[in-house]
């Protein structure tokens, strides 16, 4: 079921400058609880999803007071999670499918493609999209499953993988115990950030890690206070933001108060391990995705 806003909530999409942390409303409404803004390639529009489906909104050329969200028809594709990115030439939208199936969609509407195979049976197979490279080919996924057709739910898993655009073949980058969630390529696609309990014993608290494309070099990047979550590096691959629950927090819950870290980044690389904290360009209440 799609999530809604609480009695006296409104949502607001915003956009922030990462070097001074000022923010401009571009939307808002009472009525739909609208997440996951991304950019279309050629800065036109944004795309949300809100009551199980896709949403644009356009942005250049287009007063505040104007702006209206218009649906994107997706014929074949069951309701929709928060999970969708863009083609890097804007031809189509990926989704994640609350069937646990990840779709495409043409960017403009229309009848939906299932990107996915089939999974084994009695596994519970998930599927969250969080990337795409940068050739379009290949989205970064992350995997929810049992490990075994008799574990019970507690056993629930979440692994790093590879789904190849053309034929959906999945390809695992990390197959175990420790939950990762997250995966998005660098601008470049050599490398996958993702979001990662492995590095602590601490219930929930998730750190930002890097590994190359085939599941080689995997590293901790932060090592703070704070559980961090969803790193998304700059296209220019100059500057890596990601959101920070305090401590204690597990999973990723909605209404909390949260802040944007921005971590400075060398040739794609960050310079120096993060610890204890970040410079934040905003922080404001939100229903996590």
């Amino acid at each position: 079921m799609a999530r809604t806003l609480l009695p006296g909530q409104t949502c607001r999409i915003l956009l922030v400058d990462p070097a001074s942390g000022r923010s401009e409303v571009v939307f808002e409404n009472a009525t739909t609880l609208v997440e996951a803004p991304n950019w279309s390639p050629d800065g036109r529009w944004l795309v949300v999803n809100g009551d199980g489906g896709l949403w644009r909104l356009p942005v250049e050329g287009v007063s505040a007071g104007s702006r209206v969200l218009t649906p994107v028809e997706m014929r074949g594709v069951a309701e929709i999670n928060n999970d969708h990115v863009i083609a890097p030439d804007g031809s189509v939208v990926f989704v994640s499918a609350r069937d646990g199936h990840l779709y495409e969609v043409p960017f403009d509407g229309g009848e939906g493609r299932r990107v996915t195979q089939d999974h084994p049976e009695g596994r519970g197979y998930k599927n969250y999209l969080h990337g795409v490279s940068p050739d379009g080919s290949t989205l970064s996924v992350i995997v929810g499953a049992r490990p075994d057709a008799v574990a019970g739910p507690e056993s629930w898993q979440t692994n790093v993988a590879l789904v190849s655009v053309a034929d959906g073949t999945t390809t695992f980058l990390t197959d175990d115990e420790h939950a990762d969630d997250g995966a998005e390529f660098s601008p470049g696609g050599e490398w996958i950030w993702f979001t990662t309990e492995r590095f602590t014993t601490a219930p929930g608290h998730s750190q930002l890690a890097r590994m190359r494309v085939d599941g080689s070099e995997l590293s901790q990047v932060t090592a703070t206070d704070t559980v961090d979550w969803f790193p998304h590096p700059s296209p220019d691959d100059t500057m890596l933001l990601s959101l920070a629950f305090e401590a204690g927090t597990e999973g990723h819950p909605e209404n909390r108060d949260v802040v944007l870290r921005i971590l400075k980044l060398t040739d794609g690389a960050p310079t120096r391990r993060r610890r204890a904290s970040c410079s934040c360009s905003s922080a404001a209440r939100a229903r996590s995705t």
